[in-house]
């Protein structure tokens, strides 16, 4: 189908996507390198739905470099122990602004603006007893210094017993809202799993009167015992630690999103991580420039699955230097779909290296049906169609490549690469749809 066949639904009933400066700038990314980003964006992916842009961990450290976290680093911060962008990465942001000046460049560029923030509060606030915005307490008052992140030493938690904690929180997203603040991505929240810092977040968002979106981390090993927490606070949630460009972080995530994606919906999504395709690692905190170690058919694959299992898709490449073929992957209507044209998702079938999942399509009687080959050689799969949900007359059209696919109405032949997939659209045989959309693979 061709983008004006098949509109982008609202925001509310799709996943998040965008960019987020981790993969390639790790805490370092500057002004100038978001805009480049947003800007590319602009001009080639919000066409497709790519409409956010997220600056990530430690914008507030003017010291901070490639490869890790600086010990007791010299945050920026204001009068009440709130963080404010380092103004030798974010000039824009000198005397007091804050993001308010790059939130509106990235809104005049018709984009959203989106930060990471640790959970608690700076240590450095603690130490120092500033007061908390609107109140008589002070930050050493309202933390909990025996809860800290085990891999930054930014910040203590809050301790959710005394009413001072909330207030922080409150007065910490009331600014960021000030700022034009679209999307807060929350981290060292999920492992442990720290529901009562949730639930303050997520209160403090609901009193700033902005509409911004909640995102979790990092998700190791969340269970889903807490989705009705997660719905009721959060947009979406990582369900894994960091992923990278290997493909054992790949094939990990099939399990994950098994278990998951029968539970995707508007109430809120289960994210599985950050896209580590294009040019990553350019200051990153893993590995060093470099183009994405995936092969074609495995970033195929991701994909695939992220598509199928309704994932939020978060591009962790710097969009202008990386590859065409890769934007063209990330603006492939057809494909793209999937995400957000389709319900019932889920895997139906793993034996040995085959996994197949299958979904319908919400806006007809199409269904959509994603094979995996998970070998490592290239592998011939014979798929039936009945285990696809296919009938012997459907049309079958690969979305990837868009091409039709003949079959002999009892089962589907595909010869994948190693750690392959195909991406099928299956339609009861009828009127002939367009083909060789805006944005498909040839």
């Amino acid at each position: 189908m061709t983008r004006s066949a098949r509109s982008i639904p609202a925001r509310r009933l799709r996943p998040p996507m965008g960019w987020n400066s981790w993969d390639c700038y790790g805490t370092t990314v500057t002004e100038e390198e978001v805009l480049a980003n947003a800007t590319f964006m602009r001009d080639h992916m919000l066409a497709h739905g790519w409409d956010t842009v997220v600056v990530d961990i430690q914008w507030y450290d003017p010291t901070a470099r490639a490869h890790g976290y600086n010990a007791d680093a010299p945050l920026v911060l204001d009068d009440h122990g709130r963080q404010m962008p380092a103004p030798n990465r974010f000039p824009s942001a000198a005397n007091g602004a804050g993001f308010g000046p790059l939130a509106d460049r990235v809104h005049q560029l018709g984009l959203r603006f989106g930060l990471h923030i640790m959970r608690g509060i700076p240590r450095r606030a603690v130490d120092a007893r500033l007061p908390v915005a609107g109140t008589d307490w002070t930050a050493d008052e309202i933390a909990d210094t025996g809860s800290v992140c085990p891999w930054n030493s930014d910040n203590y938690g809050l301790n959710h017993d005394h009413p001072g904690a909330q207030a922080y929180y409150d007065a910490q997203v009331a600014q960021f809202a000030r700022w034009g603040v679209d999307f807060i991505k929350a981290d060292d929240m999920l492992f442990p799993y720290h529901e009562r810092e949730i639930s303050a977040y997520a209160r403090a968002i609901a009193r700033s009167g902005r509409p911004i979106e909640l995102s979790l981390s990092p998700g190791t090993d969340v269970s889903l015992a807490h989705l009705d927490h997660l719905r009721e606070t959060a947009t979406m949630w990582r369900v894994c630690d960091d992923l990278w460009d290997r493909w054992e972080d790949v094939e990990a995530q099939f399990a994950r999103m098994a278990r998951w994606a029968p539970w995707q919906s508007e109430r809120g999504w289960a994210d599985a991580d950050m896209l580590p395709l294009g040019r990553i690692g350019i200051r990153a905190e893993r590995g060093d420039d470099r183009v994405s170690a995936l092969s074609r058919p495995e970033q195929i694959s991701l994909l695939t699955l992220w598509l199928i299992s309704r994932s939020p898709l978060m591009m962790g490449g710097d969009l202008p230097t990386s590859p065409p073929e890769t934007i063209e992957l990330l603006t492939n209507d057809e494909a793209l779909d999937v995400l957000w044209h389709s319900g019932d998702n889920r895997e139906v079938l793993r034996e040995t290296d085959l996994v197949l999942w299958t979904a319908r399509d919400t806006d007809g009687d199409a269904r959509y049906a994603a094979v995996f080959s998970l070998a490592d050689r290239p592998e011939r799969v014979t798929v039936p169609l009945g285990s696809i949900g296919a009938r012997p007359d459907d049309r079958v059209r690969e979305l990837w490549t868009g091409t039709d696919t003949p079959h002999d109405g009892h089962a589907l032949h595909a010869d994948l690469p190693a750690h392959g997939a195909a991406l099928y659209r299956l339609t009861p045989s009828g009127p002939s749809e367009p083909s060789g959309p805006s944005g498909a693979i040839a």
